[in-house]
């Protein structure tokens, strides 16, 4: 058994753990993609929803992060806000989900599908 560490200060990167790993992977296969795209669009109850996509072919990101055979990428436009964050997949009863641990959110909705960030400026 091992433990992931999530550690909120390192904020150059993101993180996935091995269960969102084998989940984005059996995605990939199923989608015929060759990575994930993890984005952010304005939306939601708290201001902000993260958005996931598959893409095939060219990958044009800004930012690629790879966890074995797992690619996500990263737009420069949403990096800002998803900087540090750790990709996990959670199963609770009959449900399964990736999840977001992001240091950036200062809160977050119920369900976990939005959260919102203060503006230091």
């Amino acid at each position: 058994m091992s433990a992931e560490v999530f550690d909120p200060a390192d904020l150059t990167t993101i993180t996935m753990t091995p269960a969102a790993r084998a989940h984005v992977r059996r995605q990939l296969a199923r989608e015929s993609a060759d990575a994930l795209r993890l984005g952010i669009t304005e939306s939601g109850c708290n201001g902000y929803m993260y958005e996931l996509s598959y893409l095939a072919g060219d990958l044009d990101a800004s930012r690629r992060f790879r966890f074995d055979d797992v690619t996500v990428v990263v737009d420069d436009a949403d990096w800002a806000l998803v900087q540090g964050t750790l990709i996990d997949y959670v199963t609770e009863g009959l449900n399964s989900a990736l999840t977001f641990k992001n240091p950036n959110a200062t809160a977050e909705c119920g369900c976990g599908e939005s959260f919102s960030v203060t503006n230091t400026d």
